[in-house]
Formats: structure tokens, sequence, C-alpha cells
């Protein structure tokens, strides 16, 4: 049996951002950030004002990871009198956290990521830090091979396709061939 593609969750420390204006003035105030993976569901940091050129949140959180989702948003925020409003975003796809299993168990990475604002301009860096976190019906999932010839039969009326399971490291994915049936 194969493992299915599952929901991850990932724990995301939003540590700091720098050179983060609004409206080009470097005076900025209760700004905090919005993380979320491509749904509803979101997390967000308190409050905090600007102290010597640097915002400092500090805050740690689990984010849940749809099996869909195929990046995480950074959006920071300021609550103004107009309301809140939007002023740097970061995008960051999941391979750069998850790729090859960089992101272990135990090991926590440390990223800086430029925020731009929603015209395409620079508006700051954000830092965090990340770490995977296992839960324990993935850490106890077996693999266990399939067996060797597969018959699949996709309609019906077509005859059955014989094959083989391919090694996944040495295969580039690509077929080459025709069925059999398709060839008068």
């Amino acid at each position: 049996m194969e493992a299915k593609p599952h929901a991850r969750t990932l724990e995301i420390n939003v540590i700091s951002g720098e050179n983060i204006c609004v409206d080009q003035s470097s005076v900025v105030e209760n700004v905090y950030v919005v993380v979320r993976a491509e749904s509803l569901s979101c997390c967000s940091t308190k409050m905090v004002n600007k102290d010597k050129g640097l915002l400092t949140w500090d805050e740690k959180f689990s984010l849940y990871i749809p099996s869909h989702a195929r990046s995480v948003t950074f959006e920071v925020q300021c609550k103004k009198y107009r309301g809140v409003r939007p002023i740097g975003v970061a995008r960051i796809a999941l391979s750069d956290f998850l790729g090859d299993n960089v992101v272990s168990k135990s090991c926590v990475q440390m990223f800086s990521y430029g925020l731009r604002d929603w015209d395409g301009q620079r508006n700051g860096v954000i830092h965090f830090s990340v770490r995977w976190v296992m839960q324990e019906d993935y850490a106890s999932l077996e693999m266990k091979p399939k067996e060797e010839i597969t018959n699949v039969n996709s309609s019906g009326f077509e005859p059955e396709v014989k094959g083989f399971q391919v090694n996944p490291k040495t295969s580039s994915n690509v077929v080459i061939g025709m069925p059999v049936w398709y060839v008068r």
C-alpha cells in the first residue's frame, strides 16, 4: 500500500520584521502578522509597535498545512484608524521548507524573506523559523510494498493493462509507448 499525501503541521516562530514602512513613513504602529497555508484557517501574532527600526513578535504557533497546499503566506498588516491594512506579503513555496525533507522533527531552520506591498514594491524583511511537527498517526505509518504486477481495467470494455512497479529513484516518470490495442 502506498502512502497517500497527507496534511502536515509546521511549528512556525514569527521572530521579527525590519525596514517595514506604511505610506512611505517609517513610523509603524499596531503591526501584526497573519500566516496561512492556502486555507481559510490562519494564525496571527499580537500587535507591536516599531522599536529602534525593528518589529519584534517572537511568537510560536502550529500551522496546519492541508495536503493540497503548495505555499505559506506571511502577511504583515497594520491596524489604523481606517481599518486593517496589508503592508507587506511574502508567499513562500512549501518546497523551500520541506523539499528533500530538509526540515526534520528535531531541526529548526531560520528564514528571512523579503516582503512586497500590493504594488509589488519591496517593503521590508520578515524573519521566522520553521520546524516540521510529526503527528503520531503518520510517524507509525509503514510503507508496504506493492505487488510486482498490477492489473488495471479502466473502463470495462478495454483489455487489461499489465505493468510493473518502477523504482522511483531511477524513474523519470515518463511513459514511452502506446497500448497494444491502440495499434491496428
